[in-house]
């Protein structure tokens, strides 16, 4: 991905005549491989690939601008060199198919049969907006892809063209809008945690950090602004955008979980659903925070979820699919607190780590866990322990302690609640889970499972105050609706066939694993980041680049980029660096093209404060 440098400071917002934008990009050096029975063809200066579930696999050029919000988009042109036509010998390497496991079984994504044509991609080039933060900036992403090479496949020929012309027009803002800096931390909650809160409070406001405490009442109550929305969780949307707007606030703290319901959940504090439909459909919807934190999209419009507007949020199945902005607008983490006692332990958490870490030899380390995610015998890959390693080389400054099953340190959970006692700055899972565990594989065994870490063994950590930031790759591990409650909504809607397998997902333990491992006194963890629903993963090396496509697709490329935001982006606000990752993909891979795409940025979900200095205040 390329980011050009046209952010705020550096155009004008009074010109009154239209802007241009050109760049030029050469394809050069044409390569034909074989690869596995198939032909792939990649060129130099294609940073990106044209990855299609089934499709065709072909290079592609991804460009992103970034403009002041307001902006208004013209034109955007790409003009390519005529094409030269070349005859192959074999097939063009299809696209691989995500993979992920549900109920210890492994299963790959089934697209819809959609055909790709005489001719693939139809368009040379294409192009999205969307409205986001980028650093204290509102601003406007424009992304273009280009497509340097398109496909025939009845006649099994590629038309190759080696020079792509962008041309962009625009027009800036005619007025600047004034910046205000009222309360730069909101926190949400009910009226019943305002009392725990306020230590939390008192403590940002004396780190300079400007913080206001508002009660799901007095938004309901319209005391701070009228209240608006079709129900509580629009509602919510619509004060921090109006805080947003009028308080200048960047950050949003959400403290409440579920404490209650049966056939209709109760939260302290609104969430919502998705539903996009993956194609398993006991998970027809799934928990994202992301809502609450996509306030504008890059037309000026309030993102609702909901364009169809049909009352089904962020809609992509058979019946409809709405269009969404997904960039985020503030940084929005949740402490999930079911009662007084859990805020009470994460409150005392934030105020100690960011009072008493900085400068402890601790927190330079960093523990890492993983195994072989997808046993295969024809890939020389070990999935988890590939992101261990990128995200490591992110984080050079950090000492590594890898715990993987490859070099015998990590056999069973005694392993990791070891390395986690030891104390480190940063944790980083990646495997599989559900709401109750973590595991993985041995290399080449998919057979033998290896458990990491369950929600039963995390009151044995004993790392104290030396709480890492942690990230967890696997399917459900901050699904934070769980509850024992539904044992008995399975058995009222599906009777004692509950318990042939849907039991089993683990959906009733009290607390799930990743706000777990935060809520548990005398340890765990200062903030986690994980998925509410199927975590999707690559596998394999299909695009023959040496780098393995769990690091560069799908769950594997956003968990790194955490990392990378941090490590090299020196991003050490944590809101900051969770947020970014979830733009950097959204940059990379247009969100409203694939579902998994999709899928995958609004379920990578903070539990934790989003204005947590990493590292506390020196």
């Amino acid at each position: 991905m390329v980011l050009s440098g046209l952010g705020a400071a550096a155009v004008s917002h009074t010109a009154q005549k239209p802007m241009e934008k050109t760049e030029t990009i050469s394809f050069s050096y044409l390569k034909i491989q074989n690869k596995d029975g198939y032909a792939l063809v990649t060129v130099k200066n294609a940073n990106a690939w044209l990855y299609k579930t089934d499709a065709p696999m072909l290079p592609a050029s991804v460009t992103t601008y970034i403009l002041p919000y307001g902006t208004k988009i013209r034109t955007v042109d790409v003009a390519f060199s005529e094409p030269e036509e070349y005859t192959l010998e074999k097939k063009i390497v299809p696209t691989p198919k995500p993979v992920s496991f549900v109920a210890g079984t492994k299963v790959t994504f089934n697209q819809e049969e959609q055909g790709i044509g005489s001719i693939y991609p139809e368009t040379l080039f294409d192009y999205h907006l969307g409205a986001g933060i980028s650093g204290e900036d509102h601003v406007i992403f424009l992304t273009v892809r280009c497509y340097p090479i398109q496909y025939k496949p009845g006649e099994n020929k590629i038309l190759y063209r080696n020079t792509a012309h962008l041309s962009i027009t625009y027009d800036l803002p005619t007025t600047e809008t004034s910046a205000v800096d009222e309360f730069k931390l909101l926190i949400i909650a009910p009226k019943d945690f305002s009392e725990e809160l306020q230590p939390l409070v008192d403590h940002k406001i004396s780190k300079g950090v400007t913080t206001k405490l508002v009660t799901r009442n007095e938004i309901c109550d319209s005391v701070y602004f009228p209240a608006e929305g079709r129900d509580c969780a629009e509602e919510m949307k619509y004060f921090i955008k109006n805080a947003y707007d009028q308080w200048g606030t960047e950050y949003v703290l959400l403290v409440g979980g579920r404490y209650g319901g049966i056939m209709k959940e109760k939260w302290w504090v609104p969430v919502r659903y998705s539903h996009l439909d993956d194609g398993y459909q006991w998970e027809g919807s799934y928990l994202s925070d992301l809502y609450f934190a996509d306030i504008y999209d890059a037309f000026g419009n309030f993102s609702t979820w909901d364009s169809n507007e049909n009352g089904i949020f962020a809609e992509w199945n058979n019946q409809g699919k709405d269009i969404l902005d997904m960039y985020p607008e503030v940084y929005v983490g949740r402490l999930a607190c079911k009662n007084v006692n859990e805020v009470k332990t994460l409150a005392n958490k934030i105020i100690t780590y960011e009072t008493t870490t900085a400068g402890k030899e601790w927190f330079n380390k960093m523990v890492v866990v993983g195994g072989d995610s997808a046993p295969n015998a024809t890939d020389p890959w070990y999935e988890g322990e590939e992101e261990n390693k990128l995200a490591l080389n992110y984080m050079s400054e950090f000492e590594g302690i890898r715990l993987w099953t490859s070099n015998g340190n990590f056999t069973g959970p005694q392993d990791v609640i070891d390395g986690i006692s030891a104390g480190c700055g940063f944790l980083f899972f990646d495997g599989h889970g559900n709401p109750m565990s973590w595991s993985t594989h041995p290399p080449n065994n998919e057979s033998v499972w290896i458990n990491g870490l369950q929600v039963k063994d995390m009151p044995k950590l004993k790392n104290g105050e030396q709480l890492p930031v942690t990230v967890c790759g696997g399917c459900h591990n901050a699904q934070f609706n769980t509850s024992l409650l539904n044992i008995i909504k399975g058995i009222i809607q599906e009777r004692f066939k509950y318990f042939q397998w849907k039991f089993y997902l683990g959906e009733w333990t009290p607390e799930c694993w990743a706000w777990k491992l935060m809520s548990v006194k005398n340890g765990g963890s200062i903030a986690t980041m994980s998925y509410t629903g199927l975590d999707w993963f690559a596998e394999g090396d299909y695009n023959n680049d040496t780098i393995p496509d769990c690091t560069q697709f799908f769950s594997g490329y956003i968990n790194t980029q955490f990392f990378k935001n941090y490590g090299v982006n020196n991003m050490t606000i944590l809101g900051q660096a969770h947020t970014q990752a979830l733009i950097d993909y959204l940059n990379a891979f247009p969100p409203m093209q694939e579902k998994l795409d999709c899928k995958t940025v609004q379920e990578f979900v903070l539990l934790g404060d989003p204005s947590l200095q990493i590292g506390g205040y020196s």
